[in-house]
This record gives C-alpha cells, structure tokens and sequence, in this order.
C-alpha cells in the first residue's frame, strides 16, 4: 500500500511539472500569430535550419515567428514567410539574416534595422526585403580553411585583372 502511494505521488509531481513546462512554452509565443501581426517574405540563397514557428528577431527580442519556408520555382530561392507585430514598423533598407543560436542550436531570422525610418516596409502583406543573407555551411568554411592551411588552397593569392587601357 506504502509503494502505490508513493508511485502515485510521484506520477501526480511529474504530470505537474509537465503542465509547467506546457505553460510556460505557451506563454512565451509572441502575439505574432494572430491577427496583430502583418506578412513579410525574405527570399534566401540557403535557409538551412529556417521553418514554421522559427523566431524573428530584431535586437536579440522576438518580433515575429516563420509562417512557411518554399523554394520559388523560377528563381530556385528559398522564400521564407514570415509575421511581425504591427508595432513593430521595419525601415525598407532593414536586412533579414539567417543566424544561428550556437554551432548546435537552431536558426532564427535576425532582422538588422535599416537606416532609412521614413520610408517602412509595408505592413499590408506586400512587404519583401530588398537584403537578405542566407545561413553559411560551416563545414565547407573549416574544409577550406584547413586547405589552406596545408598548402593545398589557392597558391596565387586571389584572381587578377587586368586594367583596360585609357
């Protein structure tokens, strides 16, 4: 009798902790969600690691979430679409970067705020940024940087060219 109330007791603290942790994801969604947000889409070279529900961020706080990541079948970009809170009005020069939160973590959109406040993105669903930079393959930047290293990279030190005559 002593073991099943000890076994239930135990059950009863783990559904709880379980219902604290599910609180508290919840509360930590942005409002971007809902209807107080409007449409923007980024179009990538690589949006490695970007989907549904990955953060947008301006200044290290979130602003937004990743509603649908597509490759454009003309171009062959990913574009990636995205809600921002209404409060939060984007100058039209801002760039989106895909940006990762550790070497293991995840990515999440990094919007750099542009320099131009008098001219904002829409805020109607029309908006595209004009800027983006895509995620960077980490291991082709080590496999070079070890070419290098050993000698094996490029001897000549960059291309030349060749200056056109006045």
């Amino acid at each position: 009798m002593r073991e099943s109330l000890f076994e239930t007791l135990v059950g009863f603290a783990v559904v709880l902790v379980a219902g604290f942790f599910l609180v508290f994801s919840l509360s930590q969604q942005s409002g971007a969600a809902t209807g107080d947000s409007y449409a923007l889409l980024a179009k990538f070279g690589r949006a490695d690691g970007v989907g549904p529900g990955t953060d947008v961020r301006v200044a290290g706080v979130k602003v937004g979430t990743v509603t649908g990541v597509n490759v454009d079948p003309k171009t062959l970009r990913a574009e990636v679409k995205m809600n921002v809170r209404k409060d939060i009005l984007l100058p039209a020069d801002s760039t989106a970067q895909i940006q990762s939160d550790s070497l293991l973590g995840g990515s999440y959109i990094f919007v750099l705020v542009g320099g131009d406040p008098d001219v904002n993105l829409p805020t109607d669903g029309t908006g595209v940024f004009d800027y983006t930079r895509g995620t960077v393959d980490i291991m082709s930047l080590l496999l070079e940087a070890v070419g290098n290293a050993s000698g094996e990279g490029d001897q000549g030190g960059g291309t030349t060219t060749e200056e056109a005559p006045l």
